[in-house]
């Protein structure tokens, strides 16, 4: 990962501290690694009663793969964000805030610097939808609130030149990969395969999924 953008993520998280799918059987055989991603191939995947291309199911995938990597972080990052404001109500002046602020940001970077290090451009951009789904906020509005505005700004200016912009939000019912990634968490929930954390604005998966199958059979017509 870039150095801005790994910084960025750094500051991210140490700021949070205080197609409907079926016949998706896994079978464990040869790997692929591309772009930074290990993906394990699905024999079959469907999307509102429509199969992938091959090419389709690999983006699909590499989609997943991405979602089981950042997710962990976006959970933790829901988590942190809550502890540190009941923390922050409970402090009766603006010196005792910075203080303990500042303890929980070298925390937090001492426990998330290797791991962000890692985080490909792509996988950063799905955070950055991830955490918006469990927060209820933009990372923008995060680090306006915990910064300052002006920091905001410039580091999402910095963010842009990488292809991450922190005000993007998460938007299932707008964007067609927001869609797909709440069917991967959906299915990984039921599976074990991720601790489930109710987001800011829970979905109705069924909903969804209906909403998708009605707007592809529109766009047949």
């Amino acid at each position: 990962m870039n150095k801005p953008v790994y910084l960025f993520l750094l500051l991210l998280v140490s700021l949070f501290s205080s197609a409907q799918v079926t016949n998706d059987s896994i079978v464990k055989r040869e790997v692929v690694i591309e772009d930074g991603d290990t993906i394990v191939p699905l024999e079959e995947v469907v999307v509102y009663r429509q199969k992938f291309s091959a090419a389709e199911k690999k983006e699909y995938l590499l989609l997943q793969n991405r979602v089981y990597k950042v997710y962990p972080f976006a959970r933790v990052a829901a988590e942190r964000l809550t502890v540190l404001n009941k923390n922050m109500d409970k402090m009766k002046t603006n010196r005792e805030r910075k203080k303990y602020f500042k303890i929980v940001e070298d925390y937090m970077e001492n426990e998330f610097t290797g791991q962000l290090k890692k985080l490909s451009r792509k996988q950063g951009q799905i955070l950055i939808k991830l955490i918006h789904r469990q927060t209820g906020f933009t990372t923008f509005e995060l680090i306006k609130d915990y910064k300052s505005g002006w920091k905001a700004f410039w580091s999402n200016n910095t963010a842009k030149l990488f292809d991450i912009n922190l005000k993007t939000k998460y938007e299932p019912y707008v964007v067609n990969e927001d869609f797909l990634i709440e069917t991967i968490l959906d299915r990984a929930f039921v599976r074990g395969r991720l601790v489930p954390q109710t987001p800011a604005k829970p979905v109705d998966i069924d909903e969804l999924y209906e909403f998708w199958e009605k707007k592809a059979a529109s766009l047949k017509k």
